[in-house]
């Protein structure tokens, strides 16, 4: 059974910084490209930032120079770093991967809210 289970989500300062966990099970984890998707309220899901198979790494032009996305494929392990947050970061925040012959995989969400 393919399971997604994000952590780390929180409420942060604007300025200040989190770090997301997304573990996954019931996959090789090894063999693809993970991704982390934001919704905030009253807004479609966005895509945030990808890393392949391989390491190599995207983000949405809002995101760049602020977000780092990485993996620990011992660890089956997806992260974002965060730092630099604002207050129009605050969203739930869903780790993802595409699998061929069923689609996106989500996981359940965490959330993120910036606030002072």
């Amino acid at each position: 059974q393919v399971q997604l289970v994000e952590s780390g989500g929180g409420l942060v300062q604007p300025g200040g910084s989190l770090r997301l966990s997304c573990v996954a099970s019931g996959i090789t984890f090894n063999i693809y490209g993970m991704g982390w998707y934001r919704q905030a309220p009253g807004k479609q899901r966005e895509w945030v930032a990808t890393i392949s198979s391989a390491g190599s790494t995207t983000y949405v032009g809002s995101v760049k120079g602020r977000f780092t996305i990485s993996r620990d494929n011992a660890k089956d392990t997806v992260y974002l770093q965060m730092n630099s947050l604002k207050p129009e970061d605050t969203a739930v925040y869903y780790c993802q991967f595409w699998q061929i012959g069923h689609g996106n995989y989500w996981g359940q969400g965490t959330q993120v809210t910036v606030s002072s």
